[in-house]
């Protein structure tokens, strides 16, 4: 395999990195995608920093050894925690993700944004250098949000519980002025019609996804796949095989193939 022909390798605690691989189709339609799920390992978000550090190296090895020629952490909690030893350990382009902050406080109007993240993320040193950084004159409000990535692991988007705890962790942002939410972990992109409803028209939903495809773009310059191909996805799974497939071929909007990934379970 030529160098420009090897897949894109992405990652996430679960199936919420599709929201990314989304943007990355979009933006790469020549490339092959090979998506990795650590749904038997989800969520990362409420264990501790070795727990998501030895995961996140673990997805890793599996697509360096499958020939990737980079690799996306479709994952704000293994990025914050795990990116610099994914950088360490491997010599190919490594696009991390980040709450994104900075955009949300240029799009606020009243001078609070809220940020939608797991406990794991809300803890990062990264997450408050990036409110230091890049808030501006905003008042930036972080709100962990416990139980959200398990209904989009489950396929609950639009529930009584689902919608139950959203109003429980986005009602205290609204009342405190906020409108401008980051949706700080992948998974909650695929709530973000329910979460409208609930927060109403004017206020801003921000995620990360399209501004990690453009970074991917830009990280891998020589490395694209030239010319007109289409490119291909792979699906593979930590978790149980039924459930990932109906979840993600869901998720993604077609039936997809998922594989089993026996290699980084332990």
């Amino acid at each position: 395999m030529t160098p420009a022909r090897a897949p894109i390798g992405v990652f996430d605690s679960g199936v919420g990195g599709l929201s990314v691989l989304r943007a990355l189709r979009q933006a790469l339609p020549g490339e092959d995608l090979l998506y990795a799920a650590d749904s038997g390992h989800a969520p990362y978000g409420d264990r501790d920093a070795g727990f998501v550090t030895a995961r996140a190296l673990a997805m890793a090895d599996f697509l360096h050894a499958a020939g990737a020629k980079a690799i996306v952490v479709a994952c704000n909690t293994a990025s914050v925690v795990a990116a610099a030893a994914l950088r360490e350990r491997y010599g190919l382009p490594i696009v991390a993700m980040e709450p994104a902050i900075k955009p949300a406080a240029g799009l606020t109007r009243s001078g609070v944004v809220g940020v939608l993240a797991t406990a794991g993320t809300v803890a990062s040193a990264n997450v408050e250098r990036l409110r230091r950084e890049h808030a501006g004159g905003a008042r930036v409000l972080l709100q962990a949000c416990p139980g959200l990535v398990e209904c989009v692991e489950r396929g609950e988007l639009d529930t009584e519980r689902t919608r139950a705890l959203l109003r429980r962790h986005v009602e205290p942002l609204l009342r405190a002025g906020a409108d401008a939410l980051v949706l700080g972990c992948t998974h909650y992109a695929f709530l973000a019609p329910t979460l409208r409803e609930i927060a109403g028209t004017d206020v801003r939903l921000v995620d990360a996804a399209e501004a990690v495809a453009r970074e991917t773009v830009r990280r891998l310059g020589a490395l694209r796949e030239p010319g007109p191909r289409t490119g291909g996805e792979r699906f593979v799974t930590t978790g149980a095989l039924a459930p990932a497939r109906e979840r993600l071929s869901a998720l993604w909007g077609r039936s997809v193939d998922v594989q089993a990934l026996e290699a980084a379970t332990s």
